[in-house]
């Protein structure tokens, strides 16, 4: 159903404005490319933030302390 949206807006877009909707046609694979990019980039980010959290909290879980619940 939001294909078919994104379709109709594109349609309209079109109609009233065909060459800004030429270059959204073309830009919108590079836009697609850079934020693939960015979201890989925040997951490892994220998993080194995890990683580094169990690896400080290794102590503690040593001694007998279980973390938050």
């Amino acid at each position: 159903m939001k294909a078919l949206i994104a379709f109709l807006c594109w349609c309209i877009l079109w109609v009233l404005c065909w060459p800004l909707a030429l270059v959204v046609l073309l830009l919108s694979p590079l836009i697609l490319v850079v934020g693939l990019v960015i979201w890989v980039l925040v997951m490892g980010v994220r998993g080194l933030g995890a990683f580094l959290e169990s690896l400080f909290m290794l102590p503690a879980r040593l001694l007998g302390h279980h973390g938050r619940r």
